[in-house]
């Protein structure tokens, strides 16, 4: 068995954990609003509801929360609209899902699986382990190449 890290250092990776968590949900609602605006152009709350698998009240709250951070605007009846602060974090959170699937999928792990699996490892994921994913994705297709 190993040696427990000291508290400072074990506070610190869950306190990332609970960090991350927090701020998953919000990644996943601004990331399936862009994928609603770029492919039917509109993001309803019952269309955000039935795709997330949650309650019509639970998306309403999120959406509140959302327009709270500046992700999102709504207004009554209406779609949603990702803010330019939304727009950005949409990016960022595709940009980092994409790469975590490439990585599993350059592991071997079959395709619907590394997409169901990159939905929880890409909110918990550092820039450093983001890095070093792309830089062996690099390295792989240097060696195919050679």
């Amino acid at each position: 068995m190993q040696p427990l890290p000291t508290e400072q250092t074990q506070a610190r990776r869950f306190g990332k954990a609970r960090s991350a968590r927090s701020t998953a949900v919000l990644e996943d609602y601004v990331e399936l609003i862009s994928d609603l605006l770029g492919t039917t152009g509109e993001a309803r709350p019952t269309d955000i509801a039935r795709r997330l698998g949650v309650s019509h009240p639970t998306a309403i709250d999120t959406i509140a929360r959302l327009k709270r951070e500046d992700l999102v605007t709504a207004r009554p009846y209406r779609g949603v609209f990702l803010t330019e602060k939304g727009e950005a974090l949409a990016k960022r959170v595709r940009t980092r899902h994409r790469l975590v699937v490439d990585v599993l999928l350059a592991l071997g792990v079959p395709q619907e699986a590394a997409e169901g699996d990159a939905e929880g490892i890409e909110h918990h994921v550092s820039d450093v382990t983001l890095k070093a994913f792309a830089e062996f994705l690099r390295d792989a297709k240097d060696r195919r190449k050679a």
